[in-house]
């Protein structure tokens, strides 16, 4: 069953429609506008980000996307709707607002929407399996989260961004016998690394693997493909010829051009509790150094399943906002993705 839209509830001379690909130069001043407000900078450094992002395969801005505009306009809300996912047993809703315009019922409108537009996952996902939507919002923006607990979703887990200044060097660790770090071979490694991510992941919270052809198109879109990528930065620690763990790096975090970024950091379980994840981190740490970046991100589930919380903590890092996701469940059935080890 379909749930209501908030169409009449918005105030008069506010428009809605389908989203267009030619909406990503908006959609990024729209999430600055919305950064700014929140955490005094912008999100984002480079529009292109949207643009390839929405040019993900199976994603649709005319049937994934609803913008919301003012009587004069300019464009003061959209949600994204992603099910690229195979299975999409989880489509990911996000919301975005203009800080001006919170108390005109545009996020009711526009999550309201994406529940609606999540429940074509249903059509997709084998019966008997479980399928639940999900959204969220910065733990430091109230007025969203009383509105996606006032629309029956329910809290699910939360994220950190964590951050490191890097004002001395760092001591990267000695590592066990047989293994060694060394930047990936952008020619023969590339699956090899995906290969390694997948096993890695096998183990966080609501993961589930994807057919190998699809997964590793969108390993290769989002991260190679996508503006910033520097294979330099890319890490692997190895035992003999077998990639042991990855640390997957961004030069310069899209948000802040004075910090690296770690986009991906894992290691297969045969190798881990060696301190293996804390050298290839203080690896990057190192290497982000030597470019001339003053800090290091990246982002954590709060209660990661392989304990990798503690380990940010022990290599000095600190949470810097708190993101807290939310679903709501649309049909009930076997859950299929990672929960728990």
């Amino acid at each position: 069953m379909q749930t209501k839209l908030y169409s009449d509830m918005l105030p008069a001379g506010f428009t809605a429609r389908a989203g267009k690909l030619s909406d990503y130069q908006l959609c990024f001043e729209l999430v600055n506008a919305h950064s700014r407000r929140l955490n005094g900078r912008n999100d984002l450094n480079d529009p292109e980000l949207i643009r390839l992002d929405w040019l993900n395969d199976g994603f649709n801005p005319e049937t994934d996307i609803r913008a919301v505009f003012a009587p004069d306009g300019a464009l003061v809300g959209l949600v994204e709707c992603w099910m690229i996912d195979k299975p999409p047993v989880h489509p990911w809703n996000r919301v975005y607002v203009h800080p001006d315009h919170m108390e005109n019922h545009v996020w009711e409108h526009l999550l309201t929407w994406a529940e609606n537009r999540s429940r074509a996952a249903l059509e997709l996902v084998e019966p008997g399996l479980r399928v639940s939507a999900h959204t969220g919002t910065e733990h430091h923006n109230p007025a969203s989260i009383r509105i996606i607990k006032n629309l029956g979703w329910t809290p699910l887990r939360s994220f950190y961004r964590m951050e490191i200044d890097l004002d001395s060097a760092p001591e990267v660790p000695a590592l066990p016998a047989g293994l060694t770090i060394r930047p990936y071979d952008p020619v023969s490694e590339t699956e090899a690394v995906y290969h390694c991510l997948i096993d890695s992941f096998r183990d966080h919270f609501d993961f589930v693997e994807p057919p190998f052809e699809h997964g590793f198109k969108e390993f290769r879109h989002n991260l190679i493909d996508m503006p910033g990528y520097d294979p330099r930065f890319w890490f692997v620690a190895v035992d003999g010829n077998e990639i042991a763990g990855i640390c997957l790096c961004r030069p310069v975090d899209e948000e802040d051009a004075e910090s690296g970024w770690v986009s991906e950091l894992g290691m297969r379980r045969a190798w881990r509790k060696q301190g293996l994840g804390f050298a290839l981190l203080q690896h990057a740490f190192a290497a982000f150094r030597a470019r001339g970046q003053k800090r290091a991100g990246l982002g954590v589930d709060a209660e990661s399943l392989t304990g990798a919380l503690r380990l940010y903590e022990r290599a000095g890092m600190h949470i810097a906002r708190q993101f807290d996701k939310f679903e709501k469940e649309l049909r009930p059935g076997k859950e299929i993705s990672t929960q728990s080890l």
